[in-house]
């Protein structure tokens, strides 16, 4: 017969590993050290948990971390693989950046990761009315769709990136080309203090210059690894942007050069 405090611990497992299948499938990505640290448990409990959970099928074991149990589908460094490791901090980015967003803005909000988060974010504000969304990615606006009539969502067209899910010349542009939004919400792979905002996409730069020059507030989020990197596309110099959003993890050094060169950061917490 099994022992009192055995049948708690049981249940004490269990409760934690059903509690890292919700974080996995909210958070898309979770890291193992991550979860040592909520449940404090140690990382080789939370690998156990993973392998079994894996083996279950309810989620998908992965170097470092795990991910919800999807279909493997080899991409070109595909935007649900960039979520990685920095998902939790994309995740507190996003909601950041949804409460600088008041009723009657229109929007443009940029492809990529921290994108889907913010759009997430956004519709989870239900204060938030007569907001209109102009995006190129087809990943942000179907997260979008709930929101519907309260949030109107307009997609610019163009030649699908299967890698982000992001739209882009050739016939990206046109819708741009007439609009002028209030505010930008504009991803990118690095932020340097000398090289600026960067891409690493050239076709995917030009549409975010496109964005910068229709809208009159530009924010720049970036979770603190794309901090003093620089990719192969140059988008804008920092000053062109009103307000760079990393987290509180970001190297102090970077953030301190950056600033030197004129950047508006918010740190998150």
């Amino acid at each position: 017969m099994m022992a009192e405090g055995e049948a708690a611990a049981d249940i004490a497992v269990d409760d934690r590993r059903e509690r890292i299948v919700s974080m996995v499938t909210e958070h898309e990505f979770v890291r193992v050290t991550d979860l040592a640290e909520i449940f404090r448990v140690t990382s080789v409990t939370i690998r156990a948990d993973l392998e079994l959970l894996d083996k279950q099928g309810a989620i998908r074991r992965v170097r470092g971390g795990a991910i919800p149990a999807k279909p493997y589908r080899p991409v070109e460094a595909s935007s649900d693989a960039a979520a990685g490791s920095a998902a939790m901090e994309k995740t507190r980015l996003a909601r950041h950046a949804a409460g600088l967003v008041a009723c009657g803005e229109s929007l443009i909000i940029d492809a990529g990761t921290t994108m889907t988060f913010l759009a997430r974010a956004i519709v989870a504000r239900a204060d938030l009315t007569d907001i209109i969304v102009f995006t190129n990615s087809l990943q942000v606006a179907i997260e979008l769709e709930p929101a519907i009539p309260r949030i109107t969502v307009l997609v610019t067209g163009g030649t699908l990136r299967p890698a982000t899910h992001a739209l882009v010349d050739p016939l990206g542009a046109p819708m741009l080309e007439r609009i002028h939004a209030d505010t930008l919400f504009l991803g990118c792979h690095g932020v340097h203090p000398e090289h600026g905002v960067t891409s690493e996409h050239l076709l995917e730069a030009e549409m975010q210059r496109r964005m910068i020059a229709a809208s009159r507030r530009r924010i720049v989020l970036a979770d603190s690894s794309k901090l003093g990197r620089t990719g192969l596309a140059p988008i804008h110099p920092l000053g062109e942007s009103d307000l760079l959003v990393t987290g509180r993890e970001a190297d102090p050094a970077i953030v301190t050069e950056l600033r030197a060169v004129g950047a508006h950061i918010d740190l998150v917490d």
